[in-house]
Order: structure tokens, then C-alpha cells, then sequence
């Protein structure tokens, strides 16, 4: 390692083993993106290329000694040097801000180009994922890689996404899959050649073969190797372990060293010829994830105003029927029936940090939930991902932008009992003199407004449906429950209208996803559906 480098990490570390090797903690530069940590080593040059490696693994896979050995390789550590540096602070060491506020870590490696890698080095970690915090945190973890994504400093290109796992595992547990299946379902089916496995407490010897089986069993999509086995590279986790006691233990700790150091190299020319993807199918996936689900929401709504608006005619016409003459011979004549109407509801919102923002997007010209909850980091309703081309497309009229509002209440649907005379009735259900004197009798003009109502959330179907294929076709694990558990909500709705060729796609992709949760565990079908509720 070059002695000023050595030296100037050194300064800026503070020892915590004297070795050999010397164990040095890093104080690097710590700084919160919205919910996210960001940890920064040297200068970026922008002039100088970046690759970035997102981990995913089970806790006590190796993941921060994998962080620390790729620190250390980077800045272009050597065995003879005795030092190890880790940029990984333990759980005890982390701030409390961090440790309360950041499931999601990412590491900055700057400045150390030319030493053994020919680039800078964006590490992602993912700690909080699958630990005995929760499903809830989980999907918090999620969420701020959504987040990441999205901000305009965030990662907007992946290089690689590595599976961690050790050398002993011979099955994929449940909760591995589980992590491996929600990390993945963030992404495009763009990004499958990207993806590695990264294997820690090696022996160097052989492959495992039992991991082999392992991915092969558990049909984890990934990158292929010329003899179509999955790209992966074996790693010891011996690296701070003391040389001073034998020569026996010295020649061990080389060998360990020697042979990560080899597959480290591998893993460069991985990132050298790999060609970097491109975030944007990811962000497509997760814009279509969120305009089904505002879309879907926002139908069950209309759906439910428009079942209510329809008992209303019914009573309507029930109650005309039955009192017609009465009604004829006295127009002040009043009939009870239940009226639905929208009542703004409060709901949990408003600002945290400097970008994050929790509310509903409304249209206050539809007088509609286009988004709820909202997209935290869309500060006003133009940022929200249910918008395309400045046009929201959740809304009835499809209205503009400006004319949303992003705020702490939200549009609820209830009724009340009213009072109907007949003029209030011809009123309400002929629009002008003109039309009423086409029209026979009230009865005809509420026929019309019935018919009326089922046209309106017909085209939001449409919608729900086509936002459904889309991701069937673009999701790397478009076989997911997310999509799941809106197809019986969307069969039963094309049954209602008769539409035998959409209903029939949408069972066969409901066989399809079901064939695909019963390989999978109770357990892990029940984290898969809670996952995918995102």
C-alpha cells in the first residue's frame, strides 16, 4: 500500500487492536440523505468512472466484513503491510441517530483509484433487512431504497447486486429468500446479469457444492458463468485474525489472504466488463407498482360512491313508484332515502427532514384520493410518481397537476339521510329543459344516470388491468404478491362487465403466481404477501 495513503487513513482513524495486523477504525464523513447514512472515504473526481455493488444477506452472513475486506482492497491494502482498516462501525459504535433513523447504509470509496481498482467504489448495505425487528422495519428498509433511487444525489445505476451467504449453507432459508425475493422485486428483469453470489467463510479449497444446489433449488435468478453456473466468488473472513502466535498461523493468514485477494481481483473484472444498468427500468417498476396501487384504490372508491349513487336511484325509483300519485297531486311531497357524500378526514402527515413529506394527493377538482399515502419524497402533488407528463393519472378527468393539493386530509365517502321532493328529483336528474323533453319520464333519466356511473370506473379498470400486464412483463419477480392480491379484486370486476378474454389472463396469472408460492413455506409465503403489501 502506498505509505502516504497508509499514513493519511491512518490520521484520520483511531486504533482499536495493535495486531499485527493493526486494527483501525475509520472516522469517515457521516451524512444523512433523507432517512438514508451515507458514508464517504476521500474526494469524489468526477472525471473518474464509479461502480456501485448493492448487498443483500442475512445478519451474521459476513456483510461487514465483506464491506471491509472491499475497503481494504480498494484503498490497496497488502498483507505485509500488518494493517487492516474496517469503514463498518459495529452496532455499538453506530450513532444513535443512525441506529434509530437509517436501515440503509452507503459507502463512499473516493480517492484510491489506481491502487488495485481502476475505479471508485459505491458499496449499498442493507442491514436492517430480515433481522427480528419486524416485517414493518423491512418494508422501511425497502422504502429508502425506493428513496435512494429516486434522489437526485442518490444511485441512479447498479453494477451488481450481491447475494451474501456462507459457504456451509446447503438450502436457502426462509428468510434469506424472503430477503432476496423483496430486494429483488424492487428491480427490472434488466438488471438479472448483474447479480452475484457472494460467498464468505471459505476455505478457498473447492466451490461449494452444496451452495450450487442451494441457488439451483431455490431458482435464484442471476448471472452465468461460461459453464452456466451462477457468477460467484468466494471470500475468508480471516483477515484480522492474529499472525504473531505461529508460523503455522502467519502461513494460514497468507493463504487466506492470497486467495480472497484472487477472487477480489475476479470481482473487478466482473465490474470492469459487466456493463452497468441503468435504474430506470427499476424506477418504472416501482412508478407502475404505485400508480396500480393509487389506481386501484382510487377505483374501489369510485366504485363504492357509484354502488351508492346506484341504491340511491333504486330507492328513488322504489320510493317514486310506490308514492307517484301522491307525488303528482302534491310536488312538496317528501320521500327519505341515503345520499352519499365526501367529508375531508385528518389524517397523520406533514414535513420530516428537509425532503421527506407524508400526506394525501388529492384533485379538488374530481374531489378525489389520487394518492394515499402520498410519495414521501414528492413535495408537492406535480413530484407525485401518479402523475405522467404533468397530468395526474389516477383522477377521473385525468386534471392537471396544479390541480391537486398534497396536505394532511383526505376525501372519505359516507351518507346521510335526506329529504326528496319531486322537483328535487327532476333537478338532480334532468340536466336542462332540452333533455327532459327527449326524455319520457324520471325513471328514463335515472336509467341514464345509472348507466352513466358504471361507465365512469369502467376506464379506471382498464387502467388497474393494463398496469397489471406491465408489470407481469417489465418486474424481475413480476410472480409476486404484490400483484396477487388486487386479481381477484380485478376478476370479479371483469366478470361484472363480461370481459371473458381479460378475466381469463388474469386467472392464468393468478395459476401461475399460486403454482409459485407453493414451493415456498407458510413462513414464507406469509413474509412474501406482507413484503409485497409496499
Amino acid at each position: 500500500m502506498n505509505s502516504s495513503n497508509q499514513e493519511a487513513l491512518i490520521s484520520e482513524s483511531f486504533q482499536i487492536h495493535r495486531g499485527p495486523p493493526s486494527i483501525y477504525q475509520l472516522i469517515s464523513k457521516e451524512e444523512m440523505i433523507g432517512t438514508l447514512t451515507r458514508v464517504t472515504v476521500g474526494e469524489k473526481d468526477e472525471k473518474k468512472s464509479n461502480k456501485t455493488i448493492l448487498l443483500v444477506g442475512e445478519t451474521g452472513a459476513g456483510k461487514s466484513t465483506m464491506i471491509n475486506a472491499l475497503f481494504n482492497y480498494a484503498v490497496g491494502v497488502k498483507f505485509e503491510d500488518k494493517v487492516w482498516f474496517q469503514i463498518v462501525e459495529k452496532e455499538e459504535g453506530r450513532s444513535q441517530s443512525q441506529s434509530q433513523t437509517s436501515d440503509v447504509i452507503v459507502y463512499q470509496i473516493f480517492g484510491f483509484e489506481g491502487q488495485s481498482l481502476p475505479f471508485s467504489l459505491t458499496i449499498i448495505d442493507t442491514p436492517g433487512f430480515g433481522s427480528t425487528r419486524g416485517f414493518e422495519e423491512d418494508i422501511s428498509v425497502s422504502r429508502r431504497l425506493f428513496d435512494l433511487f429516486r434522489s437526485e444525489d442518490g444511485v441512479h445505476e447498479i453494477n451488481a447486486v450481491g447475494l451474501v451467504m456462507k459457504a456451509s449453507e446447503n438450502r436457502l432459508s426462509d428468510r434469506l429468500m424472503y430477503i432476496f425475493n423483496s430486494v429483488m422485486s424492487l428491480f427490472g428483469k434488466d438488471l438479472e446479469k448483474n447479480i452475484v453470489v457472494l460467498i464468505t467463510h471459505s476455505d478457498g479449497k473447492s466451490a461449494p457444492e452444496n451452495v450450487f444446489q442451494a441457488l439451483k433449488d431455490a431458482e435464484i435468478k442471476c448471472s452465468r458463468d461460461e459453464m452456466n453456473q451462477p457468477a460467484l466468488f468466494m471470500f475468508n473472513n480471516q483477515q484480522i485474525k492474529q499472525r504473531n502466535r505461529t508460523e503455522k498461523d502467519r502461513q494460514s493468514s497468507k493463504y487466506f489472504w492470497d486467495f480472497t485477494n484472487e477472487e477480489m481481483g475476479r470481482l473487478r473484472d466482473f465490474l470492469k466488463k459487466n456493463k452497468p444498468q441503468p435504474l430506470k427500468t427499476t424506477i418504472e417498476v416501482l412508478n407502475e407498482r404505485i400508480r396500480l396501487e393509487a389506481c386501484i384504490q382510487n377505483l374501489q372508491e369510485r366504485i363504492k360512491l357509484a354502488e351508492l349513487k346506484q341504491r340511491l336511484i333504486i330507492q328513488i325509483e322504489a320510493e317514486y313508484i310506490k308514492h307517484e300519485e301522491e307525488m303528482k297531486e302534491n310536488k312538496n311531497f317528501t320521500i327519505e332515502v341515503d345520499e352519499a357524500y365526501k367529508e375531508i378526514e385528518t389524517i397523520k402527515g406533514g414535513k420530516w427532514g428537509l425532503v421527506f413529506y407524508e400526506g394525501a394527493v388529492t384533485c379538488s377538482v374530481c374531489e378525489e384520493n389520487c394518492h394515499y399515502p402520498g410519495c414521501t419524497m414528492a413535495r408537492k402533488p406535480g413530484h407525485c410518481k401518479v402523475m405522467k407528463r404533468g397530468y395526474c393519472t389516477v383522477c377521473t378527468k385525468k386534471c392537471p397537476a396544479s390541480d391537486h393539493k398534497k396536505e394532511n386530509w383526505r376525501y372519505v365517502i359516507k351518507t346521510k339521510k335526506v329529504q326528496k321532493t319531486l322537483d328535487d328529483m327532476k333537478e338532480k336528474y334532468e340536466k336542462n329543459k332540452a333533455e327532459f323533453e327527449t326524455k319520457s319520464s324520471l325513471l328514463e333519466n335515472m336509467e341514464t344516470e345509472n348507466s352513466k356511473l358504471k361507465a365512469e370506473w369502467s376506464s379506471l379498470l382498464d387502467e388497474a388491468y393494463n398496469h397489471v400486464i406491465k408489470l407481469d412483463q417489465i418486474a424481475l419477480n413480476g410472480n409476486s404478491g404484490y400483484t396477487f392480491k388486487h386479481l381477484d379484486y380485478l376478476i370479479e370486476k371483469m366478470n361484472d362487465r363480461r370481459e371473458k378474454g381479460k378475466v381469463q389472463i388474469l386467472k392464468e396469472l393468478k395459476i401461475r403466481m399460486e403454482k409459485e408460492m407453493e414451493g415456498q413455506t407458510p413462513r414464507q409465503r406469509v413474509m412474501t404477501m406482507f413484503m409485497e403489501a409496499l
